[in-house]
């Protein structure tokens, strides 16, 4: 959402047709830090059968209270940010309990300046996006939230396997919401000065949240860029779309109950323009050797032009589609439609908008990606993947989970443990690789 307002904990470089995504935590075009994020005044409610009860403002008369951060700098800032704060309509009372024992916070600060930028290829990526274990769990998801999912999709209009992907995207289905305390680090970011007036921003709209009652200071946690709650959004983007679908008075993403936040990303995506029937892409066969630019036409007029599903056939008249190759001519080929960049309204990123469809088509049922990548190397099946990470962490190496996901971490213990044996430091993880590390 970053052309829009959305946040996920890890950002996507769009992917033209160079086969490559960065993933660095960084903001969104639409939620997160760095994206031109529009501050949204008027809250968005659930009409029809969804009761929606604001509770009123707190009242003024506490005490100041705001505790000394151990930071002279940082308390001067407080203090000037307080005057600022209340003069755009936030309460002296809900200020200083939201800045009770808050403390600059070094670590922050160390995230923001030092964002890695891990890159890997498109392939790559949506193993890890399209995982067997996040496609199970996905599943599970769906069997468990089935009821809050189908009345979602019923109100909204966005099929409930694609509102279930988005959750396993941006927090592996509420497994890592985020466990920093949101108006330490939204105040430590601020000060540090980087992007002071983004944070700033998003540092009055997490006070605006709290003010509204919707959660307290102590519940209010997220990622070290502010991304909050089952779906990671920022607090500008959580004013403008976070609704109460479950009636209870409070927009809360952050409960063990998902329905809140789910039901604000269905919110934000039909915002966007999300058209339910209407497939993100359908995976095509192409002539070879033609070139497609960014024309769009209809699929009927696409199969005049010799591009078929993989059946052979035309793919159904769902709408203007382009033809997108994200590896290039050499690896698989979608014809996409608008509901794609409705996706890329969450996160401006080609490979996340292909991460989330393809995840919404496995979570219901939907095959593998047909087309062969140009990996350049002899890929491990996802079993194969998980022995490596378990050799890489018997013989010492910086291994967090045995997941089968090839993130940062795992991709520089590949590096460290290839240095080691004096053998090119590539990082991939190759049929090659596991052979070295099973003799080792």
């Amino acid at each position: 959402m970053r052309a829009g307002l959305i946040g996920l904990t890890g950002l996507f470089l769009a992917l033209g047709g160079v086969a490559q995504a960065t993933l660095a935590e960084s903001p969104r075009p639409q939620m997160r830090p760095g994206s031109g994020v529009i501050v949204a005044a008027a809250v968005v409610t659930v009409d029809g059968p969804v009761r929606s009860l604001r509770p009123q403002a707190r009242p003024e008369g506490a005490p100041r209270v705001v505790l000394a951060s151990g930071h002279a700098g940082f308390d001067r800032w407080i203090a000037g940010f307080r005057g600022r704060a209340l003069s755009q309509g936030i309460s002296a009372r809900v200020f200083d309990r939201a800045f009770q024992g808050v403390r600059y916070d070094p670590e922050v600060v160390a995230k923001d300046r030092n964002q890695s930028e891990f890159k890997r290829e498109i392939w790559d990526y949506l193993d890890s996006a399209a995982s067997p274990v996040r496609v199970e769990n996905g599943q599970k998801a769906l069997r468990q939230h089935r009821r809050a999912l189908e009345r979602i999709e019923a109100h909204y209009g966005v099929e409930k396997e694609v509102v279930a992907a988005v959750w396993g995207m941006e927090s592996t289905y509420g497994e890592r919401l985020g466990d920093l305390p949101l108006v330490q680090s939204m105040a430590t970011l601020a000060f540090d000065g980087r992007r002071g007036a983004f944070f700033e921003k998003q540092l009055i709209a997490a006070l605006q949240i709290l003010q509204s009652g919707d959660v307290t200071p102590e519940n209010m946690k997220g990622s070290w860029a502010g991304a909050m709650g089952h779906t990671q959004f920022m607090p500008t983007s959580y004013l403008a779309y976070a609704v109460d679908f479950t009636g209870d008075g409070k927009r809360d993403i952050w409960s063990d109950d998902p329905t809140d936040a789910l039901a604000s990303t269905a919110a934000y995506l039909k915002r966007f323009g999300w058209k339910k029937g209407m497939p993100w892409g359908v995976e095509v066969r192409v002539p070879r050797g033609a070139s497609f630019g960014d024309a769009k036409r209809m699929p009927s007029d696409w199969a005049a032009r010799g591009v078929t599903g993989l059946d052979g056939r035309a793919v159904r008249d769902h709408g203007a589609a382009r033809i997108f190759q994200p590896a290039g001519a050499a690896g698989p080929s979608f014809m996409v439609f608008a509901n794609f960049d409705v996706i890329k309204r969450y996160n401006n990123s080609n490979a996340y908008a292909l991460g989330v469809g393809h995840l919404s088509d496995r979570i219901g049922g939907g095959p593998e990606i047909a087309g062969k990548w140009p990996r350049g190397y002899d890929p491990l099946s996802f079993d194969e993947r998980k022995e490596m990470q378990q050799l890489l962490q018997r013989k010492g190496y910086a291994v967090e989970k045995i997941d089968g996901i090839v993130g940062p971490n795992t991709v520089n213990a590949i590096r460290a443990f290839q240095q080691s044996r004096g053998v090119a430091p590539d990082g991939l993880p190759s049929q090659q690789l596991l052979a070295l590390l099973r003799r080792s």
